[in-house]
């Protein structure tokens, strides 16, 4: 007797349709990029900022002139009032969250002699506090969906540290033991949270480093480039889909081949 044949389910062509995505620092970089990627493959994409309302809205309308939804909701993520009434916006103007990606991020480099509190202080706020602020408060949206899905972006420089970046490497590896622990606080109720650590990228934060000392930092790239923000979108993508439902508790580096 012949056997059945089995049938393959067809890929989705938008295999974010239905999700509610929320990108924290989006209006530029890297969270800029992210947005339009995760509304390309069909969510709807609250597109967060800081101070840049212009910059928020042209992201916002692009998506919307793409056929998908998209709202801009300001807030400084270091201040967990504010972060409390973006997370009441976004529910009110698209839904709970399914996707959180702690994107948003600031560096005030000093060497450690030169470094004040403020200096300290400024950047812990937003790199570290900014993502727990976050992640509270859309914490039981992410727990109760079917989808829940928690995305952090930290950086290389969490591993490897980096020289007048003491505030900054401290910021970004604490991702990395935040990541793995609410991994598993989140197991029990099938949401996943995940850490991707880019490289050096070509974007305005970049652009303040020194030409020579870019040069260096390229030296030590086995792919001889810096990360163009597309290199990190499609692993956030895979993040967010249904393929990454198993993965989790991981940090996935994207970065030429500097750190493994």
């Amino acid at each position: 007797m012949a056997e059945t044949v089995q049938r393959l389910e067809p890929l989705a062509r938008k295999p974010l349709t239905d999700r509610t995505c929320l990108v924290t620092g989006s209006s530029r970089g890297i969270g800029r990029e992210i947005a339009f990627e995760l509304a390309r493959c069909g969510a709807d994409v609250a597109v967060n900022y800081r101070s840049s309302d212009e910059l928020a809205r042209e992201v916002t309308e692009t998506i919307e002139e793409n056929g998908e939804t998209a709202v801009p909701v300001q807030a400084d993520v270091s201040d967990p009032a504010q972060v409390e009434r973006m997370a009441e916006e976004v529910r009110a103007e698209l839904d709970e969250v399914d996707v959180l990606v702690n994107n948003a991020g600031i560096t005030v480099d000093r060497t450690f002699e030169n470094m004040t509190y403020e200096d300290w202080r400024t950047v812990i706020d937003v790199n570290l506090n900014g993502t727990f602020n976050c992640t509270n408060a859309f914490y039981e949206d992410i727990k109760t969906s079917d989808h829940g899905r928690l995305i952090n972006i930290s950086s290389v420089v969490g591993q490897q540290g980096n020289y007048g970046q003491a505030n900054y490497a401290t910021s970004k590896g604490g991702l990395f033991a935040f990541t793995r622990t609410l991994a598993l606080e989140l197991a029990a109720h099938d949401s996943t949270a995940n850490c991707v650590a880019p490289g050096f990228t070509e974007t305005d934060m970049l652009e303040k480093v020194p030409e020579r000392v870019q040069e260096k930092i390229r030296e030590d790239i086995p792919l001889d480039r810096f990360a163009e923000p597309e290199d990190i979108v499609g692993m956030v993508r895979f993040l967010a889909g249904d393929q990454a439902q198993y993965m989790t508790g991981q940090v996935l580096g994207i970065n030429g081949g500097m750190e493994w």
